[in-house]
C-alpha cells in the first residue's frame, strides 16, 4: 500500500508542465496532430509551402525569409490548426525579437488568397488612334496650303492670262502611317488571348512566387534589385510578392500603381481582362 498520489494522478500535472515548455513549432505541430491534419492538409489550406511548414514545426524560421514573414506564417498556421496565435506571437517575439512587436502588419495578408480589384487604367488604344488621326490631319492640311501657291496669274497687258498648274505632290507613305512612340507603360505586343505579367525589382530585392492557372510553379526565388521577370498563361497568373513595396508591376501592357508599403506581402491573381478599363 502506497501513501500519496499514484503515478496516474501525477501524470496530468507532468503533462501541464511539459505543455508549458512547448516551443512555438512544437505547439503548432501538436495542435495540427490534435486536429487530425497532415502537413499537406495545412499547406493546401494556407498556401504555405510544405517545406516551410516542416521548418516552422522544427523551430527553424530561416526559411521564412525574415521575422516579418515568420510572424505571418505563425498566425496563418495557428488559425489553420485552431490555435490561439497571441501566446505564440509573444513567445516568438521573446525568443527572436526581445519582446518587440512586428514592424509591419504585412503578415495577415497570407491568411487568404484574394483577387485585388485594380484601379482603372488609361485607354491607350484610343489615345494612339487619336494621335494618328491628328498627325494625318496635320499632314493633309500642310499639303493643301502648299497647293494654294499655284493657280491663275493675270498678265498686265490684257492678253490671255497664263494658267500655271502646281505639280501634284507625291504621296508620302511615312506620313500616312506614322508609328506611335512606345510609352514606358506598355509592353507593346502583349497578346490579347493571354495574360502577361511583368515584375521588376525596382526599389530593392524581393522574393517572388508565380504560378499558372493549373497551380504549376512558374518561378520561385529571389529577384535582386534591377532584375525583371515576365510570365504568361492562357487564363491567369497567381503571384506572391514577398516585399511588394520594392516591386514595379505591369499587367497586360499596363502599369499597376498601388500604395504597397516596404515589407508588405501581397497575394495577387491577374487574368486576361486585367486591369479593368472603363
Amino acid at each position: 500500500m502506497s501513501i500519496g498520489n499514484s503515478p496516474e494522478d501525477e501524470r496530468p500535472f507532468e503533462d501541464d508542465r511539459q505543455e508549458a515548455r512547448l516551443s512555438v513549432g512544437q505547439a503548432l505541430k501538436q495542435a495540427r496532430i490534435t486536429a487530425g491534419l497532415t502537413v499537406d492538409d495545412v499547406s493546401n489550406a494556407t498556401r504555405v509551402r510544405i517545406a516551410i511548414v516542416h521548418a516552422i514545426e522544427a523551430d527553424d524560421f530561416a526559411a521564412c525569409g525574415g521575422d516579418v514573414y515568420a510572424r505571418g506564417h505563425i498566425r496563418t498556421l495557428a488559425k489553420a490548426v485552431r490555435l490561439d496565435s497571441a501566446p505564440l506571437m509573444e513567445q516568438f517575439s521573446a525568443d527572436h525579437g526581445g519582446g518587440r512587436p512586428a514592424p509591419t502588419p504585412a503578415a495577415p495578408l497570407f491568411e487568404a488568397e484574394r483577387i485585388r480589384p485594380e484601379r482603372r487604367g488609361p485607354n491607350w488604344t484610343a489615345a494612339m488612334v487619336a494621335a494618328i488621326v491628328a498627325v494625318v490631319g496635320f499632314v493633309g492640311f500642310t499639303a493643301f496650303k502648299g497647293g494654294d501657291d499655284g493657280g491663275t496669274t493675270q498678265v498686265a497687258d490684257g492678253t490671255t492670262p497664263a494658267v500655271t498648274k502646281s505639280p501634284t505632290p507625291k504621296s508620302d507613305k511615312t506620313t500616312k502611317d506614322p508609328k506611335p512612340t512606345p510609352s514606358d507603360s506598355a509592353i507593346a505586343a502583349a497578346p490579347q488571348d493571354k495574360v502577361t505579367v511583368q515584375i521588376s525589382a525596382a526599389d530593392g530585392k524581393s522574393w517572388i512566387l508565380a504560378k499558372d492557372h493549373n497551380g504549376r510553379t512558374l518561378f520561385d526565388g529571389l529577384l535582386q534589385q534591377g532584375d525583371t521577370k515576365t510570365f504568361q498563361d492562357s487564363e491567369k497568373v497567381n503571384l506572391v510578392l514577398g516585399d511588394a513595396g520594392a516591386i514595379q508591376l505591369y499587367v497586360n501592357g499596363k502599369k499597376i500603381d498601388d500604395d504597397w508599403q516596404p515589407g508588405a506581402v501581397e497575394r495577387l491573381t491577374y487574368t486576361k481582362g486585367d486591369p479593368q478599363v472603363g
